[in-house]
């Protein structure tokens, strides 16, 4: 089945709009909250904007949410063992689901990535400290971070501050699989 970001990003706006009115805040209180822009909030609500990870991880942290309950339709329970895939890149196969995510003392997820020979991803920064852990199961993973490149082999890990902008990158010629923790 054809990943269609439309079938995914519905059930958020109406979750982000649903949350916004259960707490009596306006647009623009949420986004004050979350680091964005009142035009930004008004247009994932109406369903118009692609929106990004970072952008939804604002909003969810805004809320005091976790990533996965910002995802969930707003009459079912969260699944959190399924995984939801979230971003398809240009090429086949690159792709990214969330595996899981848990209320702790603070928010912490996981993430499954996929990313085929010659894609990248560009993520957005996060919110001041953020923190993500790589582990790379499958191939080399190009990490772009803070003007500084750095090549990950398979069973190599990395933790880093992601309140800057960063890049995942498959320049090699196989497959690219990691996991991705996520601590806020």
């Amino acid at each position: 089945m054809a990943f269609d970001p439309r079938k995914l990003f519905l059930p958020i706006s109406l979750n982000i709009v649903k949350k916004r009115h259960d707490l009596k805040w306006s647009q623009q209180e949420l986004a004050d909250r979350a680091g964005l822009s009142r035009r930004m909030i008004g247009m994932i609500e109406s369903g118009e904007s692609n929106v990004s990870l970072a952008t939804l991880g604002h909003i969810a942290a805004a809320f005091d949410l976790t990533f996965s309950e910002l995802l969930d339709a707003p009459q079912e329970p969260a699944h959190p063992d399924r995984g939801v895939q979230l971003w398809q890149g240009s090429r086949p196969g690159t792709k990214v689901d969330l595996l899981q995510s848990f209320p702790a003392r603070r928010t912490v997820e996981l993430w499954k990535w996929t990313i085929a020979p010659g894609d990248r991803y560009q993520g957005e920064p996060d919110l001041p400290g953020y923190r993500e852990m790589v582990y790379v199961v499958r191939g080399e993973l190009t990490l772009e971070q803070a003007g500084a490149t750095q090549v990950l082999k398979a069973g190599e890990s990395i933790a880093f501050p992601s309140d800057s902008p960063y890049a995942f990158a498959n320049t090699g010629k196989g497959s690219l699989s990691f996991i991705l923790n996520v601590v806020a």
